[in-house]
């Protein structure tokens, strides 16, 4: 009677525990989210990588919906190795690692977002979404029980301007984010990864065909762009020198603020390192 006494309690303690712990992290991921914007009714996260912990975080935040963008993980790779984006455990310098890294990590997120069901998380292909915008943005939004915008096909409008979108100087996406919605992005992939990986490629990403894409087509058929989306491309083409031009400027601003942190790291690192030989001379004197 004794022990099963102790463990009650011992288990009593410990689920309040959990509690906190859990009411903890609630606040604490509410708090980043909501500071990285202007206050809003509805907050969204954009980490990639959320969706690891989809079914902890609904545990948390009961109301919460889950969106899992699918995308083609050659383009994934190809994107993350050229534009040198640094992520942990990924080698930006190896094809065959980064889709071995990219395929357990779709596993996983794809994972929690089926257990969750249909009504919390929505799977959604980057492609589709691409090539057909308005039909798949409406799905969305209706999923999401946000009201229909026009405003949402014409994201590039709202760029920097005030309720609008604010994007990072420093993020190297951002000049895709800055232009309309076009077809340029989809298969860049095409002819850059080794021909030993793509030969492997179905074994190396077993996630490829699992997510409805043919691990052996080069390029595969992603499916045809809707007049707007053509436009928008067509557009884009015809005005090569305006986009080049603001995509430098971002690069500059992007290099600028690079090295405007690495010389405050610096400073840091001096001022510590110089409080730090400040203390040892003090201790020697005394």
């Amino acid at each position: 009677f004794i022990f099963v006494h102790y463990n009650y309690y011992l288990l009593k303690l410990c689920f309040c525990d959990l509690q906190v712990l859990d009411s903890a992290v609630a606040s604490f991921t509410l708090e980043i989210i909501a500071r990285h914007g202007e206050p809003a009714p509805r907050l969204c996260n954009k980490d990639p990588f959320t969706l690891r912990s989809a079914v902890y975080l609904h545990s948390l935040f009961p109301k919460a919906k889950f969106i899992l963008l699918i995308r083609d993980g050659r383009a994934v790779v190809h994107s993350i190795i050229t534009r040198k984006v640094t992520i942990t455990g990924f080698d930006i310098s190896d094809y065959r690692q980064c889709l071995t890294k990219w395929s357990a990590a779709m596993s996983a997120m794809y994972s929690q977002c089926v257990s969750l069901g249909a009504q919390i998380c929505m799977p959604v292909h980057y492609e589709q979404l691409v090539l057909q915008p308005r039909p798949w943005m409406e799905s969305i939004l209706k999923f999401l029980e946000v009201p229909w915008n026009d405003s949402v096909l014409h994201h590039e409008q709202l760029v920097d301007k005030p309720g609008g979108i604010s994007i990072s100087k420093l993020e190297r996406s951002s000049d895709q984010v800055i232009k309309p919605i076009n077809i340029e992005a989809l298969s860049k992939w095409v002819g850059h990864i080794p021909d030993d990986v793509v030969r492997d490629m179905a074994n190396i990403a077993p996630m490829l065909a699992t997510l409805g894409y043919d691990p052996n087509a080069n390029p595969p058929d992603y499916g045809k762009p809707d007049a707007f989306v053509l436009q928008n491309t067509n557009f884009i083409k015809q005005n090569e020198k305006l986009w080049a031009a603001k995509e430098q400027e971002l690069q500059k601003q992007r290099e600028l603020l690079r090295k405007s942190a690495l010389r405050n790291k610096q400073t840091a690192n001096d001022v510590n390192k110089g409080s730090v030989e400040g203390k040892e001379q003090n201790e020697k004197i005394t």
